[in-house]
């Protein structure tokens, strides 16, 4: 969800203003994803690399989070939104985790959309900390190193009980992935757009989502193969 601090600089405002902004289309989008036909989805909204802004923009987001939780708890719950996140909670404020801990326990249940958060997420940094528990895994003598496959790679990761994503939209015209889900993202479609995230409307999801139904997928096999 790029381009919030550029929505915000390009009309003389404060970034945070773009963020919360930014949070607003969040809850737009989340509203509009069951209607056409999306059951999974998530939203990148804090990388591991996002510590280096500065300490009030750090502090602004990670107050936009706690608020939106709050605030979102119980519409969330009314429409059937199972809620988690994914990402290295340790680095967070105790109460941010106990937060997303308590909507994740409330919204357990729901399936109508499944909505994932990534914060302090960085593709890396998930598989080194997957990687240090299946080594303490194999230290311990409860996994054998000949017995590790794709599929236990996976299952030491944050998105462990999550599908591989089909689809990746990226905002602001940026054109690189930035460290998202590289692992899960191996056979994933993805779309660029030059709309940055505050204005990226439900109609332009519809749109990408609709293109995207019209891809010929092979996996690397050969179509009509």
């Amino acid at each position: 969800m790029d381009g919030n601090g550029r929505w915000a600089t390009n009309r003389g405002w404060p970034r945070l203003v773009g963020h919360r902004k930014g949070a607003e289309r969040v809850k737009q989008i989340v509203r509009s994803a069951p209607d056409i036909g999306i059951r999974w989805l998530t939203i990148y909204a804090f990388s591991t690399e996002n510590w280096k802004r500065s300490t009030e923009e750090v502090l602004g987001l990670m107050s936009i989070f706690a608020r939106y939780i709050e605030r979102e708890a119980d519409r969330l719950a009314a429409e059937s939104v199972r809620m988690r996140f994914i990402g290295d909670r340790s680095r967070l404020d105790p109460k941010l985790q106990k937060l997303m801990a308590g909507i994740e326990a409330r919204t357990a249940g729901y399936t109508r959309l499944n909505l994932t958060v990534a914060i302090n997420y960085g593709g890396r940094d998930e598989i080194a900390r997957a990687t240090r528990r299946m080594a303490q895994a194999v230290a311990e003598g409860r996994l054998a190193p000949a017995e590790i496959t794709d599929a236990t790679i996976s299952s030491y990761l944050d998105t462990a009980d999550l599908p591989d994503p089909d689809l990746i939209i990226r905002t602001s015209g940026e054109t690189r992935t930035s460290n998202f889900l590289p692992w899960q993202a191996a056979y994933a479609e993805y779309e660029f757009t030059q709309t940055l995230w505050p204005d990226f409307s439900p109609e332009e999801l519809a749109q990408i989502v609709g293109r995207f139904g019209n891809r010929e997928r092979r996996f690397g096999g050969v179509l009509g193969a």
